[in-house]
């Protein structure tokens, strides 16, 4: 789901297969975190001593939602045993390796967003759609075993 409506749709027959065997959570971080679609695009912003800002391109702050939707997959993931999340690459929640620049010029920098940073800092490992084969791999060697 995109913070615009449309979908991201992925269509690799492992997620299908997995989807048919009811083997995986699905949540969309924003959307638990009480946020609307569609809505404004949203970017990180990052400031000093580390700290972050999520806002909108109209310049609402939205980053206790995006913090509140983290945990609320953090949550989900604790309760199903989650080891492996699969999320959307250059989202300001979801991106594991990208995100955009924060000045809404669609510019990309390397980056997490805040649900991967969270669920990365509680041992799950990270996988996005540019990834997403390494994720397959894994899970086929570990259900081989």
């Amino acid at each position: 789901m995109r913070y615009d409506g449309k979908d991201n749709l992925l269509t690799e027959s492992a997620i299908q297969t997995w989807q048919r065997e009811q083997r995986l959570v699905v949540i969309c971080p924003e959307l638990a975190g009480g946020l609307p679609i569609p809505r404004a695009p949203a970017e990180i912003q990052h400031h000093k001593h580390g700290q972050i800002k999520v806002v909108t391109n109209t310049g609402h702050d939205v980053t206790t939602a995006f913090e509140a939707g983290a945990n609320e997959a953090l949550r989900m993931c604790k309760l199903h045993e989650v080891r492996y999340a699969l999320l959307k690459e250059s989202s300001p929640s979801c991106g594991s390796s990208t995100i955009y620049d924060g000045s809404f010029s669609r510019e990309k920098v390397a980056g997490q967003g805040v649900t991967t940073s969270l669920l990365q800092a509680n041992g799950i490992k990270v996988y996005s759609e540019k990834n997403i084969a390494d994720l397959i791999t894994e899970l086929t060697l570990i259900t081989a075993i």
